[in-house]
C-alpha cells in the first residue's frame, strides 16, 4: 500500500490533457488611458493557461496579480506585453480577481474560471515499484527546474505531440494506486503508450535544463529530461529508457531527445509529458491546438 508521504511525492510527478478549449479575445479599454488589456480565453476552465495582454502600457514593466501571486509580463513586440497565468484541477472554480498594474495605474478585472470534471483511473504497481518513495535529491532538482522563469521565449507556434503513441492517460485524472485513493492528486501531464526506445521529440524549442537518471537516485521520475521553453514554461519527460541530450543543449521543435522506457514509478513502457507554467501543471491541449504568443 502507498503511504501518504508517497502520495504527496507522486502528486509532484505524474500528469494529462482533456478537452480542447476554443480561445476568444475580450478587450477592456482602461478609462482615460491609451492602453488596453486582452484576456484569452474569455471563458477559461480548470487546467487552462490564461494569457493576459497589455497593449501600450503606461509603464514599461506592467504586472498581473491573481490569487495573491504576481506574474511577470514580457514584451512580445509592438509595445505589447503578455503574462501567463496557470490554473489546475486543484484550484476552486468561480470568479477570480485580476489586478493589472502599470506604474501608478491599477486596473481590477473579474474573470470566471469554469469548473471541469476529471476521470478516475486505477494503477497497479509491482511490489518493487510500489515500495519506491523517491529521494530528496530528485524532488529538489525537479522543483528547482520547474521554478525557472528565464526571459528568453524559445517556442514558436503550437507545441508538437512528443510521441506518436496512443494517449493512455489524459491530463487531470484522479487515481487509485494499488486500490488506495491518492488524495489531493491529479495526473500532471499526458501519458503516451510506446515501445521501448521509440522516439520522444521536443514539442517546442528550448534549452535542456535537467537530465537525471534512475541510477543516480531518480527513483520516482526514472530517467528524466526537462526542457526550459522560456518565460516560465517548462516540459518534463519521465520514465525514459534512453536520453540523447545533455544539460545545456539547445533543442528544436521535433528534435529527438530520447526513447520511451519503463524507469521509475511506471507500470509499463510509456512516455509521461508534463507541461508547466510557473511551476504548475497545465493542460497541454490549448498549447498544441493554437499558438500561445
Amino acid at each position: 500500500m502507498l503511504n501518504q508521504r508517497k502520495f504527496t511525492k507522486l502528486v509532484k510527478v505524474i500528469a494529462f490533457p482533456l478537452l480542447a478549449i476554443a480561445t476568444l479575445l475580450i478587450t477592456l479599454s482602461l478609462p482615460a488611458l491609451s492602453q488596453t488589456v486582452n484576456i484569452s480565453p474569455t471563458a477559461p476552465i480548470l487546467g487552462d493557461t490564461i494569457s493576459v495582454f497589455v497593449d501600450n502600457p503606461t509603464n514599461p514593466q506592467p504586472t498581473v496579480t491573481m490569487a495573491g501571486q504576481t506574474y511577470q509580463m514580457f514584451n512580445i513586440g509592438n509595445n505589447r506585453f503578455r503574462a501567463l497565468i496557470p490554473t489546475t484541477p486543484l484550484d476552486s472554480p468561480g470568479n477570480k480577481q485580476l489586478q493589472i498594474k502599470a506604474g501608478d495605474n491599477v486596473t481590477n478585472m473579474t474573470i470566471k474560471l469554469g469548473d471541469r470534471s476529471f476521470p478516475t483511473q486505477s494503477i497497479w504497481l509491482s511490489p518493487k515499484k510500489n515500495a519506491l518513495e523517491g529521494t530528496d535529491m530528485e524532488f529538489d532538482r525537479v522543483d528547482a527546474f520547474k521554478a525557472l522563469v528565464t526571459p528568453q521565449k524559445y517556442w514558436q507556434g503550437p507545441f508538437l505531440r512528443p510521441h506518436a503513441g496512443e494517449v493512455t492517460t489524459v491530463y487531470g485524472v484522479r487515481r487509485y494506486y494499488n486500490g488506495e485513493f491518492a488524495e489531493d492528486y491529479f495526473h500532471r501531464g499526458v501519458d503516451y503508450a510506446g515501445d521501448y526506445n521509440s522516439p520522444v521529440i521536443a514539442p517546442a524549442a528550448g534549452q535542456v535544463s535537467l537530465v537525471g537518471y534512475e541510477s543516480e537516485g531518480f527513483e520516482i521520475h526514472g530517467n528524466i529530461i526537462g526542457i526550459d521553453h522560456g518565460q516560465g514554461v517548462t516540459s518534463l519527460f519521465l520514465h525514459l529508457n534512453r536520453i540523447d541530450v545533455r544539460e545545456g543543449d539547445m533543442v528544436k521543435a521535433g528534435q529527438v531527445i530520447g526513447g520511451v522506457g519503463d524507469t521509475g514509478a511506471s507500470a509499463g513502457p510509456h512516455l509521461h509529458w508534463g507541461l508547466y507554467v510557473y511551476g504548475k501543471s497545465v493542460d497541454p491541449v490549448l498549447w498544441r491546438q493554437e499558438t500561445v504568443p
